[in-house]
């Protein structure tokens, strides 16, 4: 099973979360640069209807327009028509007199009309601000502008050369507004997504460099890793020697001198010498089992099964069941040594933490992978599945693994035992 490589795996992320971030603020880009051309499309909307109520139609307003005259009716008809609804997004005009009169509109049937006006609307006679806002359909002044769907209303206050107050009205409709909306996005939109793309491109080689030096950091630690457990297994085999070459053999000879001199001693003492030998040779058992965890003589030897055999026999020693299924042709040396390293380490916690009554080891090779299982029926725990919450033998375990290219599992619910499962491609 081969591991992903790191580079390619960091940059598959950036890349997808630099997308992630594109799609995000072009969607955001877009509301913004909507409303950002509404507003301007509102903007021009009062800058257009302030030029068309100054310079074309303040000049026509004399007080025979106010009193209905025919002849001055149609020349400001024809000012409108001519300079203010020739153009297209300018659907309607209407000026107001403070009696709520509509005084002209160039929909003919409206000119005389007089509708109620509240005191909002009687304010807006004062002053020179020019407002806009979505017109209401369904007033009846409005009656005519229904079949032209939402339109804009923009209105601004004049006077006759008399002094007379007026309010002059425009109606845009609402493409208007789209149109304008849709020319900012194409002037300034694509812009900002081409921007935010090649910032993304640029930043593209630095992600590479970063994830390479990410990459070389971590190899130097699996290598100082791999250097510390070289260094470990030299000064256990180092330990491993010096005691049996001296403490083993020492206590071995004690042992067979206490049953010596047992069997010529006075009868009184006899039982006390023969105690002290059994004792002996109780310790000398003891630590020849701890020598095979502190240095596996037999994985050297005579291969992996012996090996593991050994590490089993203490289990045995404290009632556990055992059971080992060896099923494998030759194995290349490093990942014998990385089974064993993890079934001592499974059987480790098995023997202080588990409480378990049987624990079963399996070694296969299939279809070129190498398999190892330690399964145990003991308490079990809840597996966290983050590695900063496992204890230092598995990180330690789980590095090894991940550096010959395997892939440890390590499977356990409470009360229903715990499977640690190593494998490797070979």
């Amino acid at each position: 099973m081969t591991e992903p490589n790191p580079v390619w795996q960091s940059l598959a992320r950036y890349v997808a979360s630099a997308l992630v971030a594109v799609v995000l603020i072009s969607l955001l880009g877009v509301l913004l640069f909507r409303r950002l051309g509404q507003d301007e499309a509102i903007r021009d909307a009062k800058d257009q209807t302030r030029a068309s109520a100054r310079l074309a139609i303040e000049p026509m307003l004399h007080d025979d327009v106010l009193r209905g005259d025919g002849e001055a009716l149609l020349l400001l008809d024809r000012v409108v028509r001519q300079r203010v609804l020739q153009e297209s997004s300018v659907v309607r005009v209407k000026i107001w007199d403070r009696t709520g009169r509509i005084v002209y509109s160039d929909e003919a049937r409206l000119i005389g009309a007089q509708y109620p006006l509240g005191r909002e609307e009687l304010d807006e006679f004062a002053g020179d601000q020019i407002e806009a806002e979505v017109s209401d359909l369904d007033k009846p002044e409005n009656r005519f502008e229904r079949r032209f769907g939402e339109l804009l209303e923009v209105y601004v206050a004049l006077e006759t050369p008399s002094g007379k107050p007026l309010l002059y009205e425009e109606y845009y409709r609402s493409s208007f507004i789209d149109a304008r909306s849709r020319r900012i996005f194409r002037e300034f939109g694509f812009i900002s997504l081409g921007a935010l793309i090649l910032l993304a491109l640029i930043q593209l080689p630095l992600a590479w460099q970063l994830s390479r030096r990410v990459q070389r950091a971590q190899r130097e630690r699996v290598e100082l890793l791999q250097r510390a457990v070289e260094a470990s297994e030299h000064e256990r085999r180092r330990i491993a020697g010096d005691l049996h070459d001296g403490v083993v053999q020492n206590l071995a000879g004690v042992s067979y001198s206490l049953s010596a001199t047992a069997s010529t001693a006075p009868p009184e003492l006899e039982p006390t010498l023969r105690k002290a030998a059994a004792e002996t040779r109780q310790a000398l058992r003891e630590l020849r089992s701890l020598l095979v965890e502190i240095y596996p003589a037999e994985l050297q030897r005579e291969g992996l099964k012996s090996a593991l055999e050994d590490l089993l026999a203490p289990c045995a020693a404290k009632g556990l069941a055992t059971q080992l299924e060896v099923e494998h042709g030759e194995l290349p040396v490093d990942v014998e040594r990385l089974f064993f390293r993890a079934t001592q380490e499974a059987l480790r916690n098995v023997v202080k933490h588990a409480g378990a009554g049987r624990v079963e080891v399996e070694v296969t090779r299939r279809d070129g992978t190498a398999m190892l299982r330690v399964e145990d029926d003991g308490s079990g725990f809840v597996v966290d599945g983050r590695p900063e919450g496992e204890h230092f033998g598995l990180r330690v375990l789980r590095d090894l693994v991940r550096e010959v290219g395997g892939d440890l599992r390590i499977d356990s619910q409470p009360g229903h035992g715990t499977v640690v499962c190593v494998e490797v491609s070979v």
